[in-house]
């Protein structure tokens, strides 16, 4: 478990810039190092931005999109195209604008393929997808991810893990079908802490003031169950991405002075 680092920012236009930024540097470091880099993406109106920021970014041609592997935290489980999916906004952000290898974009199954309305078939079937990818070199049945990003929702809910439900108990699947979700869709797919915690590095996106309580609870020492944001952490380090707003309820000893 690795203690989480903030990095606190003017406002969420800067935080999603100099997000995207540090990710280009990271998946350029990777594939360095390793030849290919893995993330998995995030969607909501902060995750998105980010992905607005590095399609704009000059530096984005730094990266070579043809050995990056995309993976999601969680999806809306809703058909193909649908406006509200994460992969559809991923898509218009940027993935539609850079040469990514389309067998590398590992897109959550959707409620009008071949599982139908089974949503855990669906969840199962990402898991065995996952565990393919995973090599001896991984902990367990999930790649070892160079960057998996949350979104932090209001509640402290991160991915589709929302306090009590059973999908944040989880401690042995890789992937749950959530059921009854408090969040419209009511069904969802998502990742388990489990299969968060194989990351290398997990950043948590939070902008704008009624995410600062959520961020407050989950990085005061609050259990997972209870604020699911507490429970994801990255093997070797833990990022909180904020802006001002979110931060305003934390104190002041806890976070470095704001970016400019």
């Amino acid at each position: 478990m690795s203690t989480p680092q903030l990095v606190v920012h003017r406002d969420k236009e800067l935080m999603a810039q100099a997000a995207a930024a540090r990710l280009i540097t990271k998946i350029v470091d990777a594939q360095a190092s390793r030849g290919t880099a893995s993330v998995v993406l995030t969607g909501g109106r902060n995750g998105n931005g980010l992905l607005a920021a590095l399609a704009a970014a000059p530096a984005r041609d730094a990266v070579d999109w043809s050995r990056l592997d995309l993976w999601w935290g969680d999806e809306r489980y809703l058909p193909e195209g649908d406006p509200e999916r994460n992969v559809t906004q991923a898509r218009e952000a940027l993935l539609d604008s850079v040469p990514l290898a389309p067998e590398r974009v590992h897109a959550m199954p959707a409620s009008d393929g071949p599982y139908g309305a089974d949503v855990d078939a669906a969840a199962e079937a990402y898991a065995a997808e996952l565990a393919k990818a995973s090599g001896p070199e991984n902990h367990g049945s999930v790649p070892t991810f160079d960057v998996l990003m949350l979104g932090v929702g209001p509640d402290t809910h991160v991915a589709s893990l929302f306090p009590e439900l059973p999908a944040v108990r989880e401690t042995e699947r890789m992937v749950v079908g959530v059921h009854g979700a408090p969040k419209p869709p009511p069904t969802r797919i998502s990742l388990t802490l489990p299969a968060i915690r194989a990351a290398r590095e997990v950043w948590l996106l939070a902008a704008g003031e009624d995410k600062a309580e959520a961020a407050a609870i989950a990085l005061s020492g609050a259990g997972e169950i209870q604020a699911p944001a507490a429970g994801a952490y990255g093997r070797q380090r833990t990022l909180w991405l904020l802006d001002a707003a979110a931060a305003s309820q934390l104190p002041r000893s806890l976070y470095p002075p704001s970016s400019p």
